[in-house]
């Protein structure tokens, strides 16, 4: 409502051969970039100095590594930024360049720079589950999603994996009757028995919805 602070929009981005820009070369920057490389983006990092571990990557040619501090036009290309250092008068240049060209902006531990947030996230495999704090309160989100992951162990990743495809079989041959097919292939008992890291177990209870179901033949064909 008018007046209202306004709610963060969450969102999940395809960074994939996009052109990322991460200004500061510490161990910070370091973190930042192994997240985005691992999403597939294409990282360009601006910076006098660099960690080992980011000259590395730099002379293996997994990332662009410009030896200078950031300078005006650095941004032009990039569909991301991330700023990684603490001094404040370059993180607003970088910030005012990014508003500028509308380029998305996280500055790290600065929320008053920021167009978006990083939040904690807790992976396994696709399965992604994020936690944010709005930038009020880094540590909490880390100690929130830290209690995720007794709740989600490595199972519902390699169990999202097999739903995948055994729901692309019930899509197929029972299109009419697919939410309720699915409903029942995450039923509470499946999922108690991922929360105990049971993954056979849940495997096996889904193949008995199916099996119920596999005799009849595919919808439309009498």
């Amino acid at each position: 409502m008018p007046g209202d602070k306004a709610l963060l929009y969450p969102a999940f981005i395809k960074l994939k051969d996009r052109q990322c820009l991460v200004v500061g070369g510490g161990k910070v920057a370091a973190r930042k970039v192994q997240m985005l490389l691992e999403c597939g983006a294409r990282v360009r990092v601006v910076s006098p100095k660099a960690a080992e571990e980011l000259a590395a990557r730099a002379a293996a040619g997994e990332i662009e590594w410009v030896k200078r501090g950031f300078q005006e036009g650095d941004t032009a290309g990039a569909f991301l930024v991330v700023g990684a250092t603490d001094e404040r008068e370059l993180n607003a240049c970088v910030a005012q360049e990014c508003t500028k060209r509308g380029i998305l902006l996280n500055v790290v531990d600065k929320p008053e720079f920021c167009s978006f947030y990083v939040p904690s996230v807790l992976r396994r495999g696709e399965l992604t589950v994020a936690v944010s704090t709005g930038g009020k309160s880094p540590l909490l989100a880390r100690r929130l999603r830290e209690r995720l992951e007794e709740l989600f162990p490595p199972a519902f990743g390699e169990f999202l994996d097999y739903l995948g495809t055994v729901r692309e079989e019930v899509i197929t041959r029972h299109p009419g009757m697919k939410e309720k097919l699915l409903e029942e292939m995450v039923s509470p008992e499946v999922l108690a028995c991922l929360e105990k890291n049971e993954i056979d177990r849940a495997k096996e209870l889904v193949e008995g919805v199916l099996n119920r179901y596999r005799p009849q033949p595919p919808d439309g064909t009498g």
